[in-house]
């Protein structure tokens, strides 16, 4: 699995000079980036980007250890055989129009072909993928449509290239960072097993995201599930009877029962979200927070309608209200405003400065009676400053979750998040992957 993320050598097949073609994509995000070589084919062209093009990739010096193929789903049985005969052993297979349209003998065909020269295959009908850490990027989409994630520890694999795509380019924006991205259509000799066995021992990854249409092979993913390390947190779609009937239209798949979807996930310790929002929520708080050793939860507030309704959504989720320790109670009451609730909530009001909120989190952090935090700030109160990063804690040994609304919050939430503080714009999103967490 390797070359399909840390090539030595890289062609792709069907690059045109037209730069708004697939293939053209493809290769201009390849050799703008990555340090490997990388080598254009295509039996019209004599060069492309100022790079001698090849009229095969039998024609191509040397040793390919990927070939990314992009050309009309008819030519792909014959590329790959060229692939065969030039010792290639992975291939991308972005072309469409294989079974996922109803074209169940060409992708048999395709099959046979792939084992008979013993090559593995991501695809066809898929996105391509994506390494953030060695910047190989099959994606044939352009980065001003698509904004790349900076390196992570969030592996993101998903059966729709179109939602993984969008997601992609939402969670960028908002600072997720990612170890690699796999879109694999129509999985025709790679499952979504195969993609999380290697996952797994990856050492840049540490939680896996998975959007999974169908499964190819129940016995097989649950086997290899259970022997999983990392936490995987899925999202199955095609969950009612007409739904599932559209998945077969997409990629082929089956879809099947999502209740027996559930007992396997449930069997398999994977986190089932409710929402593709929950997903990347819960995998903010894997890849910043030790995981909590109970259910108790202190809230710090400085709004008391937030600290209610983050209190309600505690309680909501099958989480407990910590209660403070009678030391932690006399501390806070003689170091705090006496307006100050001593609590839980601990509403520290509107007047709370920086030095108040470094006082509470402190000392609910060495609380024994609690087992995460969740922090209310809410910077538009006029004693909030930036230097308010200055009373959180690189990296805790328990959770400590921010919840922060407004328009003008972005800086401040990016250095939190700096220092392994997940933060979150409303309560119930985060109680909610708390709660999935725990």
């Amino acid at each position: 699995m390797k070359n399909f993320f840390e090539p030595h050598s890289i062609a792709v097949i069907g690059v045109s000079r037209n730069s708004k073609k697939i293939g053209h994509i493809i290769y201009k995000n390849l050799i703008t980036k990555y340090k490997g070589k990388v080598f254009p084919v295509n039996p019209s062209e004599k060069i492309i980007l100022k790079n001698k093009c090849y009229p095969s990739v039998l024609k191509v010096p040397g040793r390919i250890d990927l070939a990314v193929i992009a050309v009309p789903s008819q030519f792909v049985i014959e590329v790959t055989r060229e692939c065969g005969f030039k010792g290639i052993k992975n291939v991308i297979i972005i072309s469409s129009g294989f079974k996922e349209i109803g074209n169940n003998e060409l992708e048999e065909k395709l099959r046979r072909t792939l084992n008979h020269h013993n090559i593995k295959c991501i695809g066809p009908n898929c996105l391509g993928t994506f390494d953030a850490h060695s910047k190989l990027d099959t994606l044939f989409l352009p980065e001003d449509k698509l904004q790349r994630p900076k390196p992570g520890s969030i592996a993101f694999v998903s059966q729709s290239g179109a939602l993984a795509s969008a997601l992609l380019d939402l969670t960028s924006s908002q600072g997720y960072g990612f170890s690699k991205f796999i879109s694999y259509g129509n999985a025709i000799n790679i499952d979504e097993s195969d993609y999380l066995e290697y996952l797994d021992k990856d050492k840049q990854t540490k939680v896996i995201c998975l959007y999974i249409e169908g499964i190819k092979d129940g016995k097989k993913f649950m086997r290899i599930c259970k022997q999983i390390k990392k936490p995987i947190i899925v999202i199955k779609g095609g969950k009612s009877k007409r739904t599932s009937e559209a998945t077969l239209s997409h990629t082929g798949s089956l879809a099947g029962s999502y209740e027996i979807y559930k007992g396997a996930f449930k069997q398999c310790n994977l986190i089932p979200a409710d929402s593709l929002e929950q997903m990347f929520h819960i995998a903010k708080l894997y890849t910043s927070s030790n995981p909590p050793k109970g259910k108790r939860v202190q809230i710090i507030t400085n709004g008391g309608g937030y600290g209610i309704v983050t209190a309600d959504a505690v309680e909501k989720e099958g989480l407990q209200l910590a209660t403070l320790s009678n030391n932690t109670k006399e501390l806070l009451k003689k170091s705090l405003s006496p307006l100050c609730t001593i609590s839980n909530p601990i509403d520290l009001v509107g007047d709370s400065d920086d030095k108040r909120y470094k006082l509470a989190i402190d000392s609910t952090l060495k609380d024994s009676g609690n087992d995460s935090i969740l922090v209310i700030l809410l910077p538009q109160t006029p004693l909030i400053t930036d230097r308010i990063i200055d009373s959180f804690p690189k990296n805790p040994k328990k959770p400590v979750v921010v919840i922060m609304t407004g328009g003008k919050t972005k800086s401040l939430k990016q250095k939190l998040e700096s220092k392994g503080i997940p933060v979150f714009d409303f309560p119930d999103e985060a109680v909610s992957a708390l709660a999935k967490f725990i």
